[in-house]
């Protein structure tokens, strides 16, 4: 296997339920968005907040498990590799309604790990890229 140089490593909340489709070739592919926070004091003392959303595609067996165990809200650290857009090789750009312009930065996943614990309805558990489903005593019936 080849080294993977273009990583990302983040811990998010989904901000919309999973969406699985599949290739013409019959492969699953679950999408999502992901909304990592974060927080930063500036030089006046200010603490400023910011989120990165990232839109997230899992394929195959991952696609599968992450369809099943996560939902909007679903708290998640993910491995990843950019996509970058075709023709700039950066995120891609688009305009909002307002005439602002934002990014998105697209991820496919590498790597997901289920952060929720049991208590919160949500499946813990782990899963990368030769997914394994989680294991029965953290299946709740």
């Amino acid at each position: 296997m080849s080294k993977q140089y273009n990583k990302t490593t983040f811990v998010g909340h989904l901000g919309t339920d999973p969406e699985m489709r599949y290739t013409p070739s019959g492969t699953p592919v679950t999408s999502f968005n992901v909304a990592n926070n974060d927080q930063y004091t500036n030089d006046k003392g200010e603490v400023i907040k910011t989120t990165t959303w990232f839109r997230c595609a899992a394929w195959g067996k991952q696609a599968e498990v992450c369809n099943q165990y996560l939902r909007k809200g679903s708290k998640v650290l993910i491995e990843g590799r950019l996509t970058p857009d075709k023709n700039t090789g950066r995120p891609r750009l688009w305009t909002r309604q307002d005439g602002t312009v934002q990014a998105d930065y697209e991820l496919k996943i590498l790597e997901i790990h289920f952060l929720d614990n049991k208590n919160s309805g949500s499946e813990s558990g782990s899963e990368s890229s030769d997914v394994q489903g989680p294991s029965e005593d953290e299946i709740p019936f």
